[in-house]
């Protein structure tokens, strides 16, 4: 079984990151907010499609959900006390 090597987030606020995407990725991005836009009648900023598109992602990955879920099996939510005798 794998391990994240990411640990909790401790803030759940919008966070603004800044990130390098090879150019043919960039491209892809440009045509699919051009594409996403004809089809409903608006303009798209590609920028606003990283973070659906990381969510839809990772919300299909069956590996990390099985593996998130597993985690909290084993884990405790935080604030809560540990079960006695721990």
């Amino acid at each position: 079984m794998g391990k994240l090597k990411l640990g909790p987030l401790e803030d759940d606020k919008p966070v603004k990151i800044s990130v390098e995407l090879p150019a043919t990725l960039h491209r892809d991005l440009l045509a699919y907010a051009e594409i996403l836009g004809r089809e409903n009648g608006q303009t798209v900023e590609p920028a606003k499609l990283v973070a659906p598109m990381i969510q839809r992602f990772m919300a299909t990955d069956r590996g990390f959900a099985k593996m998130r879920q597993g985690s909290r099996i084993r884990s405790q939510p935080a604030g809560s006390a540990p079960p006695k005798g721990e």
